[in-house]
């Protein structure tokens, strides 16, 4: 018996009848020989961690644009605290771990730089529309290992798509918007309970907003500070899945989670503060996107592609979705701003 098989038999053993055991696994896009120590869903985290769009998550915006401090989130750490809280939930439920944390840390690979904003604008610019968990499974799928993706297993990579909810319900209730698996409902609630409590946290720490400011009511059900909201709304979970059997929220925690959500966009994420910097970021954006889209031969050889592997738009797409912050500033400058002349020698 190899190693593989015999972490597979422990999940037969361990995990919840509501569990996706890692043997039983829908497949892969393209069939390839398992490995003979990793389970597929550990397997599939340890792709994603080692892909390059998982590590330009650390120089993309989370809510602040180009913080000099060193303690706000990025785009990876917010997936990292994604990525915990999910696994503290699906250990407590016996739930596969290992998918959990494989959807966690692969849900947000297809963000734009500059946070939402970003989305929005190449949303607005690219023909067909733009939304990031497709551009996260487009990763994955077909961008990752020069064209190759990375294969990864069909619960993975629904898990991915299915991750967003924008503004609705916390908790999916419909069976037709309802992912594959109970692992990819934690994610889903993990990433809500993740940014709603870092953000609150840098907001404070940006002068943004204060503890007063918050609703009175989520303070007195919820708690003061982070770590007492995340527990109170991680227990809410856990209590109520277990008296229900679906993944569930207590009801009064839930309505507090959307108030602090609405709460946030109205203070913080359309702050005009916050808001002006990144109308300025939309504007880099479009520039590039045109830029490129109208001289192909800039594109490509910015890009180092010798031809296009898609339809041009697409291609330009791809390439601004995957920038880094920093990255998408530098270009900018580098193609619409005069360098200093400087004398022959």
């Amino acid at each position: 018996m190899n190693i593989r098989q015999m972490l597979e038999d422990r999940e037969e053993t361990n995990l919840s009848p509501y569990a996706q055991k890692s043997r039983h696994t829908r497949g892969r896009i393209r069939e390839e020989v398992p490995c003979d120590i990793r389970p597929a869903f550990q397997h599939d985290r340890d792709r994603i961690v080692h892909c390059k769009a998982f590590r330009r998550l650390k120089y993309k915006t989370q809510v602040f644009l180009f913080p000099s401090d060193d303690h706000y989130r990025t785009r990876l750490t917010h997936t990292l605290e994604v990525s915990q809280i999910g696994r503290t939930i699906a250990k407590s439920l016996c739930l596969n771990e290992d998918l959990v944390e494989a959807i966690a840390l692969g849900h947000d690979l297809g963000h734009t730089p500059f946070g939402h904003a970003g989305e929005a604008t190449l949303d607005r610019l690219h023909p067909g529309g733009f939304r990031h968990n497709e551009q996260s499974l487009r990763v994955v799928d077909i961008l990752e290992r020069e064209g190759q993706g990375l294969n990864l297993t069909i619960e993975v990579r629904d898990g991915i798509l299915k991750h967003s909810k924008g503004r609705g319900a916390i908790v999916i209730t419909e069976e037709a918007d309802k992912p594959l698996t109970r692992e990819a409902e934690v994610v889903r609630v993990a990433d809500v309970i993740a940014y709603i409590n870092h953000d609150i946290d840098d907001a404070i720490r940006g002068s943004v907003m204060t503890l007063d400011d918050l609703p009175g009511r989520c303070r007195s059900v919820l708690g003061d500070t982070h770590s007492q909201r995340i527990d109170r709304m991680v227990r809410a979970v856990l209590g109520e899945t277990l008296k229900t059997g679906g993944l569930s929220i207590e009801e009064e925690i839930e309505a507090c989670m959307i108030e602090l959500r609405d709460f946030l966009y109205e203070r913080v994420y359309e702050n005009n503060t916050v808001h002006e910097d990144f109308e300025k970021c939309s504007k880099i954006i479009e520039d590039i996107y045109h830029c490129f889209v109208e001289r192909p031969d800039v594109f490509l050889e910015e890009a180092g592609y010798a031809s296009f592997y898609a339809p041009p738009s697409t291609c330009v797409c791809d390439y601004i979705a995957g920038m880094t912050d920093r990255y998408a500033f530098n270009l900018f400058e580098k193609i619409f701003l005069p360098m200093p002349w400087k004398m022959p020698a």
